[in-house]
């Protein structure tokens, strides 16, 4: 590496480390704004002992904001990637503290400004084309002749698919093991990687990635819901196999371990990241 893209590199390590540490200060604000973090506990516990205000860690940002555009971007494709992909999480950040200083924004506008993202719209004949094949396929009739509507239909074909509780985790555990056979078969993972699954209750989600770091993740599913047997396999593969677990574990081994980047080991939930993640997770 030539003196002048070393240069670059550390410049943009030292925004990526400030960007690390208002990531967490903002996560004593936001308990679900930190996601994932699994670097350094000293700076997790500084951020715990200093406790920022939203408003010095708003003036962080801005100041985060005018540095980066200030930091040289030009060299290879990665240090592009960097300098751009921080740029739209601080950007993301500032957004979110203004969010919680109560700022109100419209829903596309506030996708916009934490995603990077606004979602298309569709005139409904879009989708009445779907309900009219559903309509064609579900057993029974529809109300304007006898067997209720199609949503009361369609519940009433999928009764019979629901995992009985007592036979969740063999079901969920053979969905896991198969998903990651066929992720294995096109991704290189890390050697010790691991996944774990807890069965909870009183979530507002069905089933949820935890990733610890050290390539290992742990997904908690929700049994107050009744679980399908295509959401097994759903899950297992979005929560898991090739999904928000693969995802996170090449991203500590090729960012983290390989690279040192140092905005990696934090992941802010509410950030165009997880656009990226949850995109993924579901391709």
């Amino acid at each position: 590496m030539s003196s002048g893209g070393a240069q670059a590199a550390d410049d943009i390590n030292a925004v990526a480390e400030r960007y690390a540490h208002l990531v967490l200060a903002l996560g004593q604000h936001d308990p679900d704004y930190v996601d994932a973090f699994y670097g350094p506990p000293e700076w997790k516990t500084q951020a715990e002992k200093e406790k920022k205000s939203l408003d010095a860690i708003g003036a962080e940002a801005v100041e985060l904001s005018a540095t980066l555009a200030k930091t040289p971007n030009a060299g290879d494709e990665l240090l592009r990637f960097r300098h751009e992909y921080l740029q739209k999480q601080v950007a993301a950040l500032a957004a979110r503290v203004r969010m919680l200083k109560g700022e109100k924004l419209r829903f596309d506008d506030e996708s916009r400004a934490l995603y990077d993202a606004v979602a298309p719209t569709f005139p409904d004949s879009h989708f009445n084309q779907f309900i009219a094949q559903l309509d064609a396929k579900i057993p029974g009739k529809g109300p304007s002749r006898t067997g209720g509507s199609l949503w009361e239909r369609y519940e009433m074909w999928r009764k019979p698919f629901v995992i009985p509780k007592e036979k969740l985790d063999t079901v969920f555990q053979l969905a896991i093991k198969e998903c990651r056979a066929r992720t294995l078969a096109h991704v290189a993972l890390p050697p010790t990687e691991s996944f774990s699954v807890e069965y909870v209750t009183n979530k507002p989600w069905g089933g949820y990635n935890w990733y610890k770091g050290n390539f290992h993740s742990v997904i908690q599913v929700n049994t107050d819901l009744p679980i399908f047997i295509d959401r097994a396999v759903d899950l297992a593969a979005h929560e898991g196999y090739s999904g928000h677990h693969v995802y996170n574990s090449l991203l500590e081994k090729n960012l983290v371990r390989d690279r040192g980047w140092l905005e990696s080991p934090v992941y802010a939930l509410f950030s165009p990241q997880s656009l990226v993640a949850e995109g993924t997770a579901n391709f």
